[in-house]
C-alpha cells in the first residue's frame, strides 16, 4: 500500500518543479521601453566603382625574337601562317603556331587601351614532348616551313 500512496506524489512533485521555470523577474511579462528611441543603422557613403587601368605590358627582350615581339596578329599570321590556336581572354590574346619541330606560343596585349594588341612575350617547346626549346631557333624553324597546302612545292608560271 505504501507504493500506491507514493505514486500520486510523483506528478505533484514534477508539477511543482515545472512551475518554478516560468519567469524569474516577478513581472507581468511585459516589455518596457528605456525611453530612448531605437536608432537606424548608419549607412556608409557608397563610392562608385573605380575603373582599373592596366599598366602597359612588359615586353620580352631576347636575342632572336625580333620581328615577333611588337608584331600585330596580322603580321604574325603573314610570318607563320594560320595559327593552330587563337585564344582571347579580356584584352589579352594568345596565338599558337606549330610545326613538326616546335610549338610557339605568342602572347599579345594592347600597348594602351583601345589600341591593337601586339606580341609582348613568346614561349617555345618541342612538339613531341613539350620540353622547352630555344625561342629564336623555333621562330626560325617556323619561318622556314612551307605555306599550308603546298607540300613544299612552289609552282612557277
Amino acid at each position: 500500500m505504501v507504493l500506491l500512496r507514493s505514486r500520486p506524489a510523483v506528478p505533484l512533485l514534477a508539477l511543482a518543479l515545472l512551475a518554478g521555470c516560468g519567469g524569474g523577474s516577478g513581472g507581468s511579462g511585459t516589455v518596457r521601453s528605456t525611453g530612448t528611441p531605437p536608432t537606424k543603422p548608419s549607412r556608409a557613403a557608397v563610392r562608385p566603382p573605380q575603373r582599373h587601368i592596366a599598366p602597359p605590358p612588359l615586353i620580352q627582350t631576347l636575342p632572336g625574337v625580333a620581328g615577333v615581339i611588337g608584331a600585330t596578329p596580322g603580321e604574325l599570321i603573314r610570318q607563320f601562317g594560320a595559327p593552330r590556336l587563337d585564344v582571347q581572354e579580356g584584352d589579352a590574346r594568345k596565338l599558337q603556331f606549330a610545326a613538326a619541330p616546335c610549338v610557339l606560343d605568342v602572347y599579345l596585349y594592347p600597348p594602351a587601351p583601345g589600341r591593337e594588341a601586339q606580341a609582348t612575350y613568346v614561349d617555345a617547346r618541342r612538339a613531341s614532348d613539350a620540353q622547352e626549346v630555344d625561342r629564336a631557333t623555333c621562330i626560325a624553324a617556323l619561318r622556314r616551313q612551307p605555306p599550308p597546302g603546298t607540300n613544299g612545292s612552289v609552282t612557277r608560271p
